[in-house]
């Protein structure tokens, strides 16, 4: 019988817990097929992206709601570093609620929107907010849905091109999981060369997901009832994702929280008690790697929190140094596979752990005002 992560497929669908399962296990996959997709569309890429890309002044904003924006967070620091292109990311709910802040009417921009459903009322408002204040506007839509809002009306639209990820990555649970990552490796390939970085951070999840999961699962059947999780510069984005996953999965049964290592000495670090952990996602760049030895050592000798657990990938096949936005597709992994099985401590499910419908899979009930 098919298994995810280690359990019968009969009795995660027993638990409401397939889906999640299922899309966590498939991500090393996903991504080696994201980005054979894009390399397959690559000359029509090419086309439309090479004459903007040469625009003088062009802005690039990276945008999305909810875990679709920080996608953009984690990779403009390495898409500036790597090619001095003038990034920004900008969540559609800021771009929406302060229009006249978030996009400047003058600079040629390259809207790029990340949506798992691409339907979402920010999303869809966000592109026609655009279309309407900037001067020169162009979209690349990443999705994961071909029926989604933003991939039906691009299809009409001379400056618009869609990149869809495959079809599996159209996550059925609740939580983004698969769709997250991927559009991150998606948003990769097309910005920036991939060369060895993929094929060893797929090694590496994969030993994760095959050896990885009982040390997780331990953790996660803790008494713990506070969890922080820190990186710094792309990983920052991934340690806000990572306690985006943990509370939407408990349904904010188990709160938390993220900072930078450094950040977190400014106040943050109060909210530590003997319940609980910590996870650092370390950096590969020594410099910024420094700062988070030195926050670990003084979380160890405080001896308050319940677990700090620094992530060390190397242990499941990591070769060599990679650029943190890479480290940070493993990091993520273990943060989902920690709050999945968080979810069923708490006796919920982590296909829909909220099932009053508070909070729901596509966002509802917003209201988009006309523009003055």
């Amino acid at each position: 019988m098919t298994k995810y992560l280690s359990v019968d497929q009969s009795k995660l669908k027993q638990l409401k817990a397939y889906w999640t399962a299922k899309e966590i296990q498939q991500q090393p996959q996903s991504w080696s097929e994201t980005v054979d997709s894009i390399e397959n569309n690559r000359n029509e890429l090419n086309a439309f992206l090479q004459p903007i890309l040469a625009l003088k002044d062009l802005r690039i904003v990276f945008t999305g709601a909810g875990t679709s924006a920080y996608v953009g967070d984690a990779i403009v620091p390495h898409i500036r570093k790597e090619t001095g292109l003038r990034a920004v990311s900008i969540s559609t709910t800021d771009i929406v609620g302060t229009p006249h802040t978030s996009l400047h009417p003058n600079s040629p921009t390259l809207l790029v929107s990340f949506g798992r459903s691409g339907s979402s009322p920010e999303s869809v408002a966000a592109v026609e907010l655009a279309d309407k204040m900037v001067n020169q506007c162009f979209h690349l839509i990443v999705t994961c849905n071909a029926e989604g809002h933003l991939a039906v009306a691009s299809k009409h639209k001379a400056n618009a091109f869609t990149l869809l990820m495959p079809e599996q990555t159209l996550d059925q649970s609740f939580a983004m999981t698969s769709s997250f990552t991927s559009m991150l490796v998606a948003a990769l390939s097309v910005f920036t060369p991939v060369n060895n970085e993929l094929a060893n951070i797929i090694e590496c999840t994969d030993n994760i997901l095959n050896s990885g999961i009982a040390e997780i699962q331990s953790l996660a059947e803790n008494s713990a009832n506070r969890v922080v999780f820190l990186g710094a510069g792309s990983l920052a984005a991934i340690a806000k994702e990572a306690a985006l996953k943990c509370l939407e999965l408990t349904a904010g049964k188990n709160m938390s929280y993220f900072e930078t290592p450094l950040g977190f000495r400014h106040g943050p670090k109060s909210l530590i008690n003997n319940e609980t952990v910590v996870f650092i996602f370390p950096s590969y760049q020594e410099y910024t790697k420094a700062y988070d030895q030195d926050l670990i050592a003084e979380l160890e000798s405080d001896d308050v929190a319940q677990n700090v657990v620094s992530i060390e990938l190397e242990k499941f096949g990591l070769k060599q140094p990679i650029p943190d936005v890479w480290a940070g597709l493993p990091y993520i992994v273990v943060a989902q596979l920690f709050s999945f099985y968080q979810s069923l401590k708490f006796n919920l499910s982590p296909d829909n752990p909220c099932p009053s419908g508070e909070v729901n899979r596509v966002v509802e009930g917003v209201t988009i005002h006309e523009l003055i």
